[in-house]
C-alpha cells in the first residue's frame, strides 16, 4: 500500500466514526422506555385507598347497629298482649331481609317467616345465640365441632322467650336450629343473660320406626314444660313452644295447650313450629293434630303411642 492510499483511509475514518456514533445514539433514544406515568398511578392509588376506607367504615357502622349478644325479651310476667298465639308471616317491605331459607355466608339461615321470631328477638340475636351455643357445647374440640357442625349448617325455625323455674330461675331465650343433613337433626339452645346455658340435641332417629305423617319432637319438652321439682306449681304466665317434622302431604298442623284455643302452626320446609302463652297449670302435653290438603285428619297425638301425653 502506497502513501497516497494510507492518507485517503485516514481522511475517511474520522467521518465514519462520527456518523456511527450518531446512529447508535438515535437508536438508543428510540428504544428507551418512556418514563412511568407517576401522577396517574398516584391518583389511582389514592382513589382505591379512599374506596377501601369507605367500605371499612360502612362495615363498622353495620356492626355497631346490631350489637351481638344483646337480648331484650320481656319476662314471664311482662306484657305479651301483642304476641300472637302462633308464628305468622309479617308483611315484607322494600329493602327488608328476605325470609327465604337460604343460608347466610357466615351464619345460619333465616326461618320461613319473620313471625317465627317472637318476644322481640331479632334474627341477628337468634343467630348470635345459636353460634355461641354451638361454640360452647363443642368445648373447642374438633370432634364435638364436627358432630354439631357449623352455624351455617343450620337454619333457625323458632326463637322465643323462655320462662325460668326453680331449677333455673332466670328468664331467657330459646333458639331452635335445624339441619338438612342428616335430615331431622335439630338443636334447642338456651340463652340466659346473653350467654349459653344449655343445649338439647336430637334427630329423626330418636323417634324410632313406623312414625306417622306428623312427628312431634320426642325431646322437645324443654320448650313446653318446667322443671319436675315445680310440678303443680309452675311459674305463670309460661311461654311455650312445640316443634316437630311433617311429611309433604301434610297441609296443616294445629297445637292446643291447656284450655286455650288451638293455634295453627307454621310449616317450614318439613318442620312445624308453634308457640303460645300458658295462663294456668296443666298436666297434659300439647295436643297436636295434622291434616292433609283435603282437610282430613291424618295425625292425632292422642292416638300416638310414642307421644308422652302425661307430663312428668
Amino acid at each position: 500500500m502506497n502513501a497516497e492510499q494510507r492518507d485517503d483511509e485516514r481522511d475517511f475514518e474520522p467521518g465514519f466514526e462520527e456518523q456511527l456514533r450518531e446512529l447508535l445514539a438515535e437508536d438508543a433514544h428510540a428504544i428507551r422506555p418512556a418514563p412511568a406515568p407517576y401522577p396517574a398511578i398516584r391518583r389511582r392509588g389514592l382513589a382505591e385507598r379512599r374506596r377501601r376506607v369507605a367500605a371499612a367504615g360502612a362495615a363498622l357502622v353495620a356492626l355497631a347497629a346490631v350489637p351481638a349478644g344483646a337480648y331484650a325479651v320481656s319476662g314471664a310476667n311482662g306484657d305479651r298482649s301483642s304476641d300472637t298465639a302462633a308464628p305468622k308471616p309479617s308483611v315484607s317491605t322494600p329493602g327488608s331481609p328476605s325470609a327465604s331459607p337460604s343460608t347466610l355466608a357466615s351464619g345460619p339461615g333465616r326461618p320461613a317467616t319473620d313471625g317465627q321470631l317472637l318476644d322481640g328477638i331479632t334474627f341477628e340475636q337468634a343467630a348470635d345465640g345459636l353460634e355461641r351455643c354451638l361454640k360452647a357445647e363443642s368445648g373447642g374440640t374438633a370432634g364435638h365441632r364436627r358432630l354439631l357442625g357449623e352455624p351455617e349448617d343450620y337454619r333457625i325455625v323458632l326463637a322465643i322467650g323462655s320462662t325460668g323455674d326453680s331449677n333455673d330461675p332466670d328468664d331467657g331465650v330459646y333458639v331452635v336450629g335445624v339441619k338438612e343433613q342428616p335430615a331431622g337433626s335439630r338443636v334447642i339452645c338456651s340463652i340466659k343473660n346473653g350467654e349459653p346455658s344449655g343445649i338439647s340435641v336430637s334427630s329423626a332417629d330418636a323417634s324410632g320406626p313406623d312414625v306417622g305423617k306428623v312427628v312431634p319432637d320426642i325431646n322437645g319438652g324443654d320448650l313446653y314444660q318446667q322443671s319436675v321439682i315445680d310440678k303443680g306449681h309452675w311459674k305463670l304466665p309460661f311461654r311455650w313452644g312445640a316443634i316437630g317434622t311433617v311429611e309433604p302431604s301434610v297441609a296443616k298442623v294445629t297445637v292446643s295447650y291447656g284450655d286455650a284455643a288451638a293455634v295453627t302452626a307454621t310449616l317450614d320446609h318439613g318442620w312445624f313450629v308453634a308457640a303460645g302463652t300458658l295462663e294456668q297449670q296443666v298436666t297434659l302435653a300439647p295436643h297436636i293434630k295434622g291434616y292433609d290438603t283435603a282437610g282430613t285428619l291424618v295425625y292425632d297425638s292422642d292416638d300416638d303411642r310414642t307421644y308422652e301425653r302425661q307430663l312428668p
